[in-house]
């Protein structure tokens, strides 16, 4: 089983936190209150690249014995850095039903592509599922080499799930298809449909009436995101 182990925080040190090189978190779920929780960041970051969103921890708290077991809920990242900035823990009830999103694992050349020179097309990259905790996957693999027609694709219903997973997305939303190579002139239209209205573009900052600036709206959406974290 994977683990982790986080402090206790003061709510309202989210900032100092993350010039400590700390992540800011919370642990929350049906049997406990909100935790404030901090975390080393380079150890969390190994975690995310093994575990993902769907896979559960052992998340140990300094200073407590037992862990509670959760999945990685919500993952917030700067903007422009990419780097981690906030991370909700969901606890899990072991022996009670949940939900999780489980990322799909494409595998395989379609002859649809290889051969024919189409282009793959993916509709979908997780689906939402519900099962008993101890048979949560890590991902579900899609085979690809299923597809060697253009009229062939992979909707929901057509994924192999392992046993015990219930899908909760609609069965007939595609996940996945290829199309026949394109013309220069289908190339062509696809480029001048994505042209927008140039009467609607702000000029150099300007804003219309009854809008905000964006420098306005974002200080506004982070004052927002600080609130909530601490």
């Amino acid at each position: 089983m994977i683990s982790i182990t986080a402090k206790k925080r003061e709510p309202g040190n989210a900032s100092e936190d993350r010039a400590a090189s700390l992540i800011p978190g919370v642990l929350y779920g049906p049997e406990i209150k909100p935790i404030s929780v901090s975390l080393d960041y380079n150890t969390f970051d190994k975690l995310y690249n093994e575990a993902g969103e769907a896979t559960l921890i052992d998340f140990f708290i300094e200073g407590e014995k037992d862990p509670t077991k959760v999945l990685i809920q919500d993952v917030e990242r700067d903007p422009i850095k990419q780097i981690f900035t906030h991370i909700d823990f969901r606890q899990i009830k072991m022996g009670e039903e949940m939900t999780a999103t489980v990322p799909l694992n494409f595998i395989g050349e379609p002859e649809a592509v290889k051969i024919l020179g189409g282009t793959l097309i993916t509709s979908l990259d997780t689906v939402d599922v519900r099962c008993l905790p101890n048979d949560l996957v890590s991902h579900i693999d899609v085979d690809l080499t299923v597809l060697k027609t253009f009229e062939d694709f992979i909707s929901v219903s057509g994924l192999k799930l392992p046993a015990g997973i219930t899908v909760d997305d609609s069965l007939e939303a595609l996940v996945v298809k290829v199309i026949p190579p394109m013309t220069d002139d289908q190339f062509k239209a696809l480029d001048e449909s994505q042209v927008g209205d140039v009467s609607t573009v702000a000029v150099d900052g300007e804003k219309k009436d009854g809008e905000e600036t964006a420098e306005g709206a974002e200080a506004v959406d982070e004052k927002k995101k600080e609130e909530k974290k601490d």
